[in-house]
């Protein structure tokens, strides 16, 4: 696994390997492969001393092999595991499971660079609620890092570059799956917190650290905030202008820091000082375009779901928070409003029928499928030429138990028990929203809300009904025309 080191010829190779007082400073790997190709003549050969040079100096995004901790240092795991049996009261023989219980997502941030805006606004861990988290899903705005050229949107969730289906139906499953569970939207810092503190990964490769000394209690969001351990950021002007600094959510504070970093430092605060728990302090106007970097690119990223029609597929807290990222409202409702946030509690997802339509359209798609299984292996089982296969591969108790699990899946009781689930994607509107009325203001297509009619359209926007993907298709091969009424 090489690459971005430089191609070294056998003159420069020979510099290296006969210089004695540096040669056995590598791996003994390294010194038989660079040996081999000095006693070889070899046209070209790499070491790991020697980044790809670009433009005169060295890469900074060299690739290299991450140590295996686990087989270099085997009797850690070894520890580890009897600790666990130890700990779960298991037998010797009984199997030992090591679940993934915390997925913390990683931000790049970076600090301002010549035609690069600031992105290194957040502290070493944040907590976003659902409509912030989201927020951020749908832009997916990543920093620069020294292994790319640019800086910005990836796509939602970055599943641009490999799925066809619509963004939106990545963002409706993750949205559901996020809601049932509970699951909290922590996330931690690489590259650069604020301007002047480069951290690289080292918060990243931390966060197992900390979160395994975490009880279940402590990494609950609702008593990290109660105790202090998180706290908001909140909204505020700077230069007469406000800033959305509630997009950020919460970040830890210094009580978190002397609370739970203390097991991995003998000095924590002097790690995690007030510059990197509060990155404003190092440059508040790094800190103010740095927001602004992040909510103008929402605004973008959610104005292109409203211009292309995509909005139609979201579910009704996607298309909301869609158009709150886009506009600011939805319904003459801001991102703050309790009701608004009440779209994204469990409860309401519950008792939504969008939420019942999914669990319908799962029975629906389960019932074709064993349709579909049984067909096929009747349609095996009536082929004479088939007969010995037939009943070597068992095909008729096949078929008995394709039937079985085809009434299963029929029945309401199956239905039922599909609540608490994913369910599946309708990839299409929600059927309580086939109806819906949307606004046409300037490039803008908004919705009024679902509930509310048009009493909050301004008198000068044109209203219309949404068209389906297939007639706006159908519209750009013929050259057909919108009607407005």
């Amino acid at each position: 696994f090489i690459a971005n080191f430089e191609p070294l010829d056998p003159q420069q190779l020979a510099a290296v390997v006969e210089d004695v007082h540096t040669f056995h400073k590598f791996t003994q790997p390294m010194q038989s492969r660079l040996k081999t190709a000095y006693d070889n003549q070899t046209a070209f050969t790499v070491s790991s001393a020697h980044p790809r040079m670009v433009n005169g100096k060295p890469s900074k995004n060299p690739r290299y092999l991450q140590i295996r901790t686990d087989l270099q240092r085997p009797e850690r795991r070894y520890l580890g595991d009897v600790s666990t049996r130890l700990s779960r009261k298991l037998a010797p023989g009984d199997s030992l499971c090591h679940p993934v219980d915390a997925v913390l997502t990683g931000r790049r941030n970076n600090p301002p660079e010549p035609g690069i805006r600031p992105l290194a606004v957040y502290n070493p861990i944040h907590y976003q609620e659902l409509p912030e988290l989201f927020m951020d899903f749908v832009c997916s705005l990543t920093g620069k890092s020294p292994s790319t050229t640019g800086a910005g949107s990836e796509g939602a969730l970055t599943k641009g570059p490999f799925n066809a289906l619509r963004p939106t139906a990545d963002l409706n499953n993750a949205l559901v799956s996020y809601i049932l569970t509970g699951y909290a939207g922590f996330s931690s810092s690489a590259g650069f917190i604020g301007p002047h503190v480069r951290v690289d990964h080292d918060v990243s490769l931390l966060i197992p650290e900390i979160w395994a000394r975490l009880s279940l209690q402590e990494r609950d969001p609702a008593y990290l905030i109660e105790h202090g351990y998180l706290e908001k950021v909140e909204d505020f002007e700077y230069d007469g202008k406000p800033v959305l600094g509630s997009r950020l959510g919460y970040r830890i504070t210094e009580h978190f820091v002397h609370g739970f970093l203390g097991k991995i430092f003998d000095n924590p605060a002097a790690v995690f000082t007030d510059e990197i728990l509060k990155p404003e302090i190092q440059d508040m106007e790094a800190y103010v375009d740095g927001i602004n970097n992040i909510t103008e690119a929402q605004q973008r990223v959610a104005m292109r779901f409203l211009e292309d029609g995509s909005i139609e597929d979201a579910c009704p807290p996607l298309q909301a928070l869609l158009i709150i990222m886009a506009t600011g409202k939805y319904a003459g409702m801001d991102a703050h409003h309790p009701d608004f946030r009440a779209m994204f509690s469990r409860e309401s997802l519950l008792s939504s029928d969008w939420y019942r339509e999914r669990l319908e359209v799962k029975q629906a798609r389960d019932i074709a499928l064993w349709k579909r299984h049984a067909a096929s292996l009747q349609s095996f089982l009536d082929n004479d030429s088939y007969h010995d296969e037939a009943e070597r591969l068992g095909i008729s108790e096949r078929l008995a138990m394709a039937r079985d699990k085809l009434e299963t899946v029929s029945s309401p009781e199956y239905l039922a028990g599909l609540v608490g689930t994913l369910g599946a994607d309708p990839l299409r509107p929600a059927r309580d929203l086939e109806d819906q009325k949307v606004v046409e203001l300037g490039k803008a297509k908004l919705s009024p809300g679902l509930k509310t009619g048009h009493e909050d359209v301004p008198e000068h926007a044109t209203v219309y009904d949404t068209p389906s993907l297939l007639q706006r298709v159908k519209t750009r091969l013929l050259g057909g025309s919108r009607h407005h009424h």
